[in-house]
């Protein structure tokens, strides 16, 4: 029998924090079916962080023989642990399987001989060819299911697939940025399109970022397809996306209540916005004379006044992309 003395250390994970002692000679994976039990994360699947470093390595062979002691477990040790639950796998894997049928039914499209019709918009074999070709969450971050779903938003929003036909934009992988891994970027493009990595988490890992905000972070991310660094072909060709994208949205609106939809699209987060929203409602000017503008003449102020929004906006996102070199 070991006359060690136990060890005695807490693992936090989403929220929730976990006292254990064990023995210096415990193997890693007693530490994890333990954590496993208390979770439900799948020990395959464990991340135990501290300081930055996974106590747990690289290598699933070690795990049976190497001693809490010699992962350098000590009493009094903060871990954060990381990792999706049995459940979240579950669910995370039905949202794939249903995207790979979707992606299954278009290619059967696109083999099918086709009768000669007038063109009435996207062919599906466009669809298939430029577009994201896989959706990737990272599972040991939490909620990953949630992240797929963002994802296959992202992927399917009808704006972004819209430029993606347009400007024939082909991206492999479409996955996330882990916060704590890269705290300064909330983009990145490897390659020109071989994947595409966003951070669409907050940094404390409670919740997600603002899907529209995320979505301008992946237009700017797609315009490093066609060019690396952020020069003046980058910025003119990241202003076109912007503005096909609010123009392709003005333009669904179309027929409806317009005014509440442009509302509902841009939240005021600038004084440029905040200028258009009086617009929008159609009240007063800065100087409090009332505006006798026609409603199309109104809608081209709001968009004018969110297109330069946007271009302020773009160059603070140039200092938090890590794909070009030119960072001013």
């Amino acid at each position: 029998m070991s006359s060690s003395s136990p060890l005695s250390f807490t693992v936090s994970h989403r929220g929730t924090l976990h006292a254990l002692s064990l023995l210096p000679e415990n193997t890693l994976a007693v530490l994890q079916a333990r954590l496993e039990e208390l979770t439900q994360v799948p020990a395959s699947l464990q991340k135990l962080l501290h300081k930055g470093k996974n106590l747990l390595g690289s290598d699933p062979d070690t795990w049976y023989q190497t001693t809490l002691a010699q992962a350098g477990f000590k009493n009094g040790l903060k871990i954060h642990m990381m990792g999706p639950t049995s459940q979240e796998l579950t669910t995370m894997q039905s949202m794939e399987n249903e995207q790979r049928r979707r992606e299954r039914i278009l290619r059967e499209r696109a083999l099918k001989p086709q009768v000669k019709l007038r063109s009435t918009g996207t062919s599906d074999t466009s669809l298939l060819n430029h577009r994201f070709h896989q959706l990737k969450p990272l599972e040991y971050l939490p909620n990953p299911a949630s992240a797929l779903a963002i994802l296959t938003k992202l992927s399917e929003d009808p704006a972004i697939q819209h430029i993606m036909q347009i400007h024939k934009f082909s991206v492999g992988v479409l996955t996330e940025l882990a916060p704590h891994e890269h705290p300064e970027l909330l983009g990145l493009n490897v390659n020109a399109g071989q994947a595409i990595k966003l951070r669409i988490r907050t940094d404390r890992y409670d919740g997600f970022r603002l899907y529209r905000e995320v979505r301008r972070v992946l237009c700017h991310e797609l315009t490093h397809n066609v060019w690396g660094d952020h020069d003046n072909n980058f910025k003119e060709l990241n202003s076109k996306l912007n503005r096909e994208v609010a123009e392709f949205e003005r333009a669904a609106a179309n027929g409806t209540h317009y005014l509440s939809e442009v509302e509902d699209t841009y939240q005021p987060s600038s004084e440029l916005e905040a200028e258009a929203h009086s617009y929008i409602l159609g009240g007063m000017d800065s100087s409090g004379v009332a505006l006798d503008e026609s409603r199309e003449e109104r809608r081209r102020r709001v968009l004018e006044a969110t297109m330069a929004r946007l271009h302020k906006e773009d160059e603070e996102l140039e200092k938090s992309c890590g794909t070009g070199s030119a960072k001013t």
